[in-house]
């Protein structure tokens, strides 16, 4: 299948790497010039060139609402991933048909994250705990952290946009927020102008309590959830993928890739039962939209407040 990957940064070459492997054709739009695939200076140009049936926008996180203009405006109609979060900012959406649009929230396919799906569904959620925490000096070996995108809230840095896996995945589980409040801003000596902490504290369809918490600060790496049922008590930990049920623990086998391999996989097979939707995608941007809102009026935010785009 040829497949196009606009932006060739860490994930984009992630995403051309994977996708390489398991026999697609991958070329690339990048301004650089990039020696391992065919390489384009716009999207237009890589559209003249030929067809393609899968486009995946891997730039930065402020140019993907271009991005997806340009694909919509060129008469791209194929399969399409964006990159999480979808956009910097709600934002309004083409009239066109988004039912090949899909974002990039790959932890759904995580074996933990798929077993707690599964277990929950239909049982009684008393509350969810979500912590996750990570030095963001330490995010990507050999770059200045100071000047990568997640530095900087202008090109859609900070951590509720670069941990909006846990938003998602909360969604996902518990059936969609009702209503949040939060507090975060910028508090360490990071030299960063976006958000490096954010406590969220919201009532979801299926769970009246769920707490969020997120940071660039732990400088041990955590990925955690707590979750307490009616007949059960639930700790999940995605670093080391362990889900622990009443006290009996499951360890799953996890590679590197195969979270976004699955992810792929799914979309490209036409299996879009766990694959995060532009509509849920959007439900998760409007949610960090709410999130900095009440955080700056320091109240709480329903989701009938909002005039929400999807």
């Amino acid at each position: 299948m040829n497949c196009l990957i606009i932006g060739y940064g860490s994930i984009g070459a992630r995403h051309a790497s994977i996708l390489s492997e398991t026999g697609h054709i991958v070329h690339v739009v990048s301004k650089r010039d990039i020696k391992d695939f065919p390489c384009y200076k716009s999207i237009k140009a890589a559209l003249q060139s030929r067809d393609f049936e899968y486009v995946v926008i891997s730039n930065e996180t402020y140019n993907h609402y271009n991005s997806f203009i340009e694909l919509n405006g060129l008469g791209y109609s194929g399969k399409l991933l964006i990159e999480k979060p979808v956009f910097s900012q709600p934002c309004l959406l083409p009239q066109l048909g988004h039912e090949n649009v899909f974002v990039a929230y790959n932890l759904r396919f995580h074996p933990v994250i798929q077993k707690l799906h599964e277990f929950l569904n239909g049982k009684e959620i008393y509350s969810i705990q979500v912590y996750v925490g990570q030095y963001l000096p330490d995010w990507r070996p050999g770059t200045d952290y100071a000047k990568c995108y997640s530095a900087f809230r202008n090109q859609g840095g900070g951590v509720l946009r670069d941990l909006s896996h846990e938003l998602d995945y909360i969604n996902w589980i518990a059936g969609g927020w009702k209503k949040v409040t939060a507090i975060g801003g910028k508090v360490s000596d990071l030299q960063i102008d976006s958000d490096d902490v954010f406590a969220l504290l919201l009532e979801m369809k299926n769970c009246p309590v769920v707490s969020v918490q997120m940071n660039y600060l732990d400088r041990k790496t955590r990925r955690e959830i707590i979750i307490n049922l009616k007949d059960h008590s639930i700790k999940a930990d995605l670093l080391h993928s362990t889900l622990e049920i009443d006290g009996e623990m499951t360890m799953f086998e996890v590679e590197k890739d195969l979270t976004y391999t699955m992810q792929h996989n799914a979309i490209l097979n036409g299996d879009y039962s766990t694959a995060c939707t532009l509509k849920q995608g959007m439900d998760v941007l409007n949610l960090i939209h709410a999130a900095e809102l009440a955080s700056k009026k320091q109240e709480w935010i329903n989701i009938s407040d909002l005039e929400l785009i999807s």
